[in-house]
This record gives C-alpha cells, structure tokens and sequence, in this order.
C-alpha cells in the first residue's frame, strides 16, 4: 500500500527542516523541555546562537509544523509538536519495522517494566 501523497510530502519537508543542526538541536532542547517548553533567550544561551539565526531556524520548524509558539507577555514559548514528531517517526516506523521488518521493533522500543 503506498502513502498518501500528502503525507509524503509533509514528512519530506519536516526531514528537510531537520537536516540543518542547529535546528535538530533546538528541537532536541525542546523535547528536553517537554512539555512548558523553553522561552527563545533560553534557547539561544542553550545552544549559543545568534538571535537573528536563532529566529531563522524556529520560524521554518514552526512552518513544517515541528514545533509550537505561545506569547506570555513579552516572551516567546516554544515547545516541540510531539503530534508532528510521532507521526514523522510514524512515517519510517511503518516500514521499517511492521511491513518488511528490515529492524526488529525491539530494537527500536524498549519498554521498562
């Protein structure tokens, strides 16, 4: 069964986004900061970015969907789309370990008891 077009396209761009490293490091500092999220002056002393960079790079993760923002009063919150982060590992999860089960599903999941 092939995947809907749209789907597709989403996850293909929601990769692109991602193959940049200050951005796949913003989006690990997010999901660190699960769920309230981090204000942007906390992201930038984080990851040590420049602010005009920093605002580059969270603009296009909120454009794919990736990650969320919210005012309080002066400051910006950003916190990471978990819904937009499962379905992007949804995405190869299916192939991978469920239709050809090229990688074990354990391999991937390991549930504590």
């Amino acid at each position: 069964m092939r995947p809907d077009p749209l789907l597709v396209a989403r996850t293909a761009q929601r990769f692109a986004a991602l193959g940049a490293a200050p951005r796949l490091q913003i989006v690990r500092a997010l999901l660190a900061a699960h769920p309230g999220g981090l204000c942007a002056g906390d992201i930038q002393e984080e990851l040590d970015i420049p602010a005009s960079t920093l605002s580059h790079h969270l603009e296009k993760l909120k454009q794919v969907g990736l990650i969320t923002v919210r005012r309080e009063s002066q400051f910006l919150w950003y916190a990471a789309e978990t819904g937009a982060l499962r379905e992007l590992l949804g995405f190869l999860y299916d192939e991978c370990c469920t239709r050809s089960r090229a990688v074990p599903p354990e391999a991937i999941v390991h549930l504590k008891v």
